[in-house]
């Protein structure tokens, strides 16, 4: 029931259209450039991807992702070894230090959408809330893009 009740405040907190997004709180993140491919099912993780940028003087630190449409997001990192060797894991925290921009991009740090609760389909958009160490809290509607898409200009 209590994830329900947040399902639906979460859904209620998105603003629709917004290409940057900046909120009280953490008031000095701007989210540029989100974007999500759409997936084939619900079998298999989807991601999200954009660019976290901090407008402020102090470091911002993000702490944790929310969304109705996976019931495990989380930031993980791709990363590739001298041997050319990828694997992927949680990140934890991200810290945006003050004055630089931190992107959250396919082959490195990206949200990830595990459990997916339904198909991400092209066309539609998805509510995402970065909560943060202060206690900020920024909520992005994430467009969902075709499943072979490079970002959000092609």
């Amino acid at each position: 029931m209590k994830s329900t009740v947040a399902a639906i405040a979460l859904a209620f907190s998105v603003f629709v259209g917004l290409p940057t997004t900046s909120f009280a709180g953490s008031e000095d993140i701007v989210v540029e450039d989100a974007w999500a491919r759409a997936s084939i099912g619900i079998n298999r993780p989807g991601a999200a991807y954009m660019t976290l940028r901090n407008t402020g003087t102090d470091p911002v630190t993000l702490v944790e992702l929310e969304t109705p449409l996976a019931m495990m997001p989380d930031i993980h990192e791709t990363k590739t070894d001298a041997n050319g060797v990828s694997s992927m894991g949680p990140v934890g925290e991200i810290t945006i230090p003050a004055g630089e921009s931190v992107a959250l991009e396919p082959g490195g740090m990206h949200a990830m959408l595990m459990r997916l609760q339904t198909k991400m389909v092209e066309g539609e958009t998805f509510p995402l809330r970065l909560n943060f160490a202060d206690g900020g809290t920024l909520t992005v509607d994430v467009p969902i893009l075709g499943i072979a898409a490079r970002g959000p200009e092609g």
